[in-house]
């Protein structure tokens, strides 16, 4: 009886092990796609596209887990293969400076015109 006892504890511990696995493995699959542009469809990332691209990325990145590689392993595949644009959120690079440093500057482009207009009217009060 205690044997029997023993194999269903180590059966149920194992079972719910890979449940646990399988649901990791889902959130961190649907985390990497909702950041991975699809090239097909404008705006869309491959998480909400139907595409066949789409299609397709999901199951590389499927794949990808699957055979053990970590989120940013996945993604040095894809930008490997697609280049820095498939990824919404680029690392910083050569590549990149513009689409990291042109929001910046544009915010204090604006908010140097926004004071020299400020400026400007108080002085003429």
């Amino acid at each position: 009886m205690k044997i029997l006892k023993i194999f269903i504890i180590l059966f149920l511990s194992i079972g719910f092990s890979h449940l646990k696995s399988d649901e990791k493995n889902d959130v961190l699959k649907s985390k990497i796609l909702k950041n991975i542009r699809c090239l097909i469809c404008q705006g869309q990332s491959v998480y909400d596209s139907e595409s066949e691209f789409a299609f397709s990325i999901k199951l590389i990145v499927d794949r990808k887990i699957e055979e053990g590689l970590k989120e940013e392993q996945i993604y040095q595949f894809l930008r490997e293969k697609y280049g820095d644009w498939v990824i919404y959120n680029p690392q910083l690079n050569k590549n990149t400076y513009v689409l990291w440093l042109l929001p910046l500057l544009l915010f204090l482009f604006g908010g140097a015109i926004i004071y020299k207009k400020t400026i400007s009217k108080n002085n003429k009060i």
